[in-house]
């Protein structure tokens, strides 16, 4: 079950991206930039299974996976920067028809590679976390499931195919409004995410001290559940013994909230103020070109 839920969370957020992109592309004509995103796929693939054999060899040697936190980190950081380049080229490039149809019949050298960026550090970012979840659960267990690693894989490019196959019939304004609104939630999460994971190198590096202050630290795993807790919202943890709630950042519906939105339940203040700085930021471009044309 962990294999399906970690492969299909991974897959689904680099499919919205990456047709979120392929249907802007599509919908305007800009049939040349499509090899970019093609090549960005196939390219960050490739890459991946090369990072999972590193790390697995990297794991093999070290007794902690402290430089894999800050690889990680990096890499939240840098999909996330694309990605709100990518919301403000969106978000600008739809919001005039003359310059709509101008893009469509000759786009900027910048448009292609910031394409093939994006694309490619957002599946190499998903591939990374991919390994590193699988590394330290049902890996480290033996008890890996090529079944549920493969069906997750699978329907998620199933319903993203779904979402973005229909895209030619969407009016293309309202379409963009709400996905460029996502991809701003990608991106504070991915920003929150990665400024936890640098958290997470210090205190293991012993930089800095475990006891950090934060904001909130709420649904803490339980190694026995109070008779006032409901059975049904946890999930035991055969590796670490522990009752998980579903709410928590590791719990069944907590762990999609996080990799999609940067839901924390432990955050720190830093992670949380670059949370709110992410969103304002990238929501004010997002506002700048779309709900202006509404008013």
């Amino acid at each position: 079950m962990n294999e399906f839920i970690i492969t299909f969370r991974e897959c689904l957020e680099a499919t919205l991206i990456v047709g979120i992109v392929y249907t802007f592309l599509s919908k305007t004509n800009m049939h040349q930039q499509l090899k970019y995103l093609w090549s960005a796929v196939i390219s960050s693939i490739i890459a991946s299974i090369g990072v999972a054999i590193l790390l697995v060899n990297i794991s093999n040697k070290m007794q902690n996976n402290a430089m894999a936190k800050l690889f990680e980190a990096i890499f939240m950081y840098i999909t996330a920067a694309l990605l709100l380049y990518v919301i403000f080229w969106l978000s600008k490039s739809i919001s005039d028809r003359k310059k709509l149809e101008q893009l469509a019949s000759d786009a900027s050298k910048s448009s292609k590679w910031g394409i093939f960026l994006l694309i490619f550090f957002a599946i190499l970012r998903e591939g990374f976390e991919t390994v590193m979840f699988l590394m330290s659960g049902s890996i480290q267990t033996g008890n890996f499931s090529y079944f549920g690693f493969i069906s997750g894989i699978i329907l998620a490019c199933g319903i993203g195919y779904a979402i973005f196959s229909q895209g030619k019939k969407i009016n293309l304004k309202p379409f963009f409004a709400v996905t460029t609104f996502c991809l701003v939630l990608f991106a504070a999460g991915m920003n929150a995410y990665g400024t936890h994971e640098v958290e997470s190198f210090l205190t293991k590096q012993e930089y800095i001290s475990k006891d950090i202050a934060r904001p909130w630290n709420i649904l803490q795993p339980q190694t026995a559940l109070a008779p006032d807790n409901t059975a049904a919202l946890y999930n035991y943890d055969e590796q670490k013994k522990k009752y998980i709630h579903i709410l928590h950042d590791k719990g069944t519906i907590g762990v999609f909230l996080k990799g999609f939105f940067g839901y924390n339940s432990n955050p720190n203040w830093i992670e949380l103020f670059i949370w709110i700085a992410t969103l304002i930021f990238g929501f004010n471009i997002w506002r700048k070109y779309y709900l202006k044309q509404v008013n």
